[in-house]
């Protein structure tokens, strides 16, 4: 006891002469501190890497986070540092441990940065991809997709891609397996006139048909209730209904060719979000090997800042189409099959003849 009480003494004597002699102390410096990517890049060179400029990462994306540190007990990596690494990763596609080196961190503590701001950036969701919510603002959209082809109508434009995956394990690992022989997830999109991300569905494994998909999504209950008179287009991967119409097989006369013509211009829109929105964020296109519902949240948290970005008018990175394929009509309910296509043929001939 007597070393302990002869040490704060030692202590509060050191202080006393610092005080005394008004001497300025030095803050503890971090090993991790060495770099600030703010100061290392130019203004073009951050946004290669990271895909959005500075000032919108500190004004706007870190707002998205709900990190806050207290104190620097444990040295906890800054939320700044932490949405970057993520965001890198988003842009690269990187190993984590490649991602975790650039900036000395380890390759554990770099996967969970990743589902943490992952989770915080898909949970404003709602905040950043929905549908309009008022007349006047599906009409607006309305006219501006008719302005693309001359189709009167269309709502939005439908389509599935598949994010690659790790083979999750398990008794149900090969329900990810896709019909192309890898594992995946089938993401359903819904996209407007401007590019813009109206709906998105990811949840079910690569093995999934479109069409089931959309059964059993909120996109079907919007356009079904026909309240604002709307038409989804899609491809033939869906059954032909009144209210979401496809391409036609074989086209005779002029106003079926027309109509054909004008419903590929006009759905192509969907074919370049997943081209744009997949080469912003290469993770997407790479493949993903994370956790299950990780990569869940990476996918949604990609959505919300490919919304964001093209809000502000950020730069593509170029335009990368997806290969468009043709597959067999998916017939689940055949009535409902019929009364669509008698929809599409009134459509055909009221508007295009």
């Amino acid at each position: 006891m007597d070393d302990f009480y002869n040490f704060v003494n030692y202590v509060e004597m050191v202080d006393e002469y610092f005080d005394e002699f008004d001497v300025e102390r030095i803050p503890k410096r971090y090993i991790r501190n060495i770099e600030d990517p703010f100061e290392k890049y130019n203004d073009n060179t951050f946004l290669k890497r990271y895909r959005f400029p500075k000032l919108i990462v500190m004004d706007q994306l870190l707002n998205l986070l709900g990190i806050n540190y207290a104190n620097n007990r444990g040295l906890p990596i800054p939320p700044i540092l932490q949405l970057l690494t993520t965001l890198r990763f988003y842009a690269t596609a990187n190993f984590q441990t490649v991602c975790g080196d650039l900036r000395g961190i380890d390759q554990s503590t770099v996967s969970r940065i990743i589902k943490r701001v992952s989770h915080e950036i898909a949970s404003r969701f709602r905040d950043h991809v929905k549908f309009p919510q008022t007349e006047a603002e599906w009409s607006v959209i309305r006219q501006q997709f008719f302005e693309i082809a001359g189709m009167p109508g269309v709502g939005g434009c439908i389509d599935c891609t598949h994010i690659k995956i790790q083979n999750p394990g398990g008794i149900n690992g090969e329900v990810f397996r896709n019909r192309k022989g890898w594992f995946s997830l089938n993401v359903q999109l819904v996209c407007g006139p401007l590019m813009e991300i109206h709906n998105l569905v990811v949840r079910w494994p690569g093995s999934y048909h479109d069409s089931f998909i959309f059964n059993a999504s909120h996109a079907c209950a919007v356009y079904s209730n026909n309240n604002h008179n709307l038409i989804l287009l899609g491809d033939n991967g869906y059954a032909c209904k009144p209210y979401i119409f496809t391409p036609l097989l074989n086209p005779v006369t002029n106003a079926e060719k027309n109509y054909n013509k004008a419903h590929i211009k006009t759905r192509n829109i969907v074919e370049r979000v997943f081209g744009v929105w997949k080469r912003k964020f290469p993770c997407l296109r790479r493949g993903l090997a994370n956790s299950p519902n990780t990569i869940i949240s990476i996918i949604v948290a990609c959505a919300v800042l490919y919304n964001i970005s093209l809000k502000l008018r950020l730069p593509d990175f170029a335009v990368e189409d997806e290969t468009v394929e043709e597959v067999n009509n998916f017939l689940n309910d055949e009535n409902r099959e019929i009364i669509g296509a008698a929809a599409r043929r009134a459509y055909i001939i009221r508007h295009f003849t």
